[in-house]
């Protein structure tokens, strides 16, 4: 590998970055999600994020900054990523790897949560099948997600999108900014 395919991805990321910066409703959309998490934590309540392999990285990333701090000295905000390995090893024995997040949302999710929910593709089962127990719970859904929205897109309450990109590492590059902004926004309004 030579410089300039390295040079590549950095110019890659930064043309993926622009798309999405061009399209102001964004902003609007990160704002929104902001202000009902914002809402949910007013009221007692808290954010659930869930996401397979780099999402669930994501999904993490944003529960840690929000438990601890981000920027600036302040207290916990209540947040929370489906990823402790010994309730998903134990979902996917008893039910299946497509119930991992929805058996934990079932548990633990009250009206006026909200759901984080993280996939590149928009079409990951376990990810779609927290989304409907959300929803049915009355949880608020945030999903976050890229290609063409997939079936996430539908059902999410609201979606910020990724521009198209073929690769997951380009859609992800942008989640992470998203996530940061939200954090960012949340701890200055809260």
């Amino acid at each position: 590998m030579d410089t300039k395919q390295i040079a590549s991805h950095f110019l890659e990321a930064a043309e993926i970055l622009n798309q999405f910066i061009e399209n102001k409703s964004n902003f609007e959309n990160i704002k929104l999600a902001g202000d009902k998490m914002i809402e949910s934590i007013r009221e007692g309540g808290k954010v659930i994020s869930c996401g397979n392999g780099g999402s669930m990285s994501d999904a993490m990333h944003f529960a840690e900054e929000m438990t601890g701090r981000f920027r600036e000295n302040r207290g916990p905000i209540p947040a929370i990523a489906i990823s402790d390995p010994s309730h998903i090893t134990c979902i996917s024995n008893d039910y299946g790897y497509e119930f991992i997040f929805s058996r934990f949302v079932e548990s633990i999710g009250r009206k006026g949560d909200v759901l984080l929910a993280i996939s590149t593709s928009g079409n990951s089962e376990n990810v779609l099948n927290a989304v409907k127990i959300a929803k049915e719970k009355g949880m608020y859904v945030v999903a976050l997600t890229g290609k063409s929205g997939g079936k996430l897109a539908e059902i999410a309450d609201l979606e910020i999108r990724a521009p198209k990109s073929p690769w997951a590492d380009r859609v992800q590059e942008i989640h992470i900014k998203i996530i940061h902004s939200l954090i960012d926004y949340i701890e200055t309004n809260l």
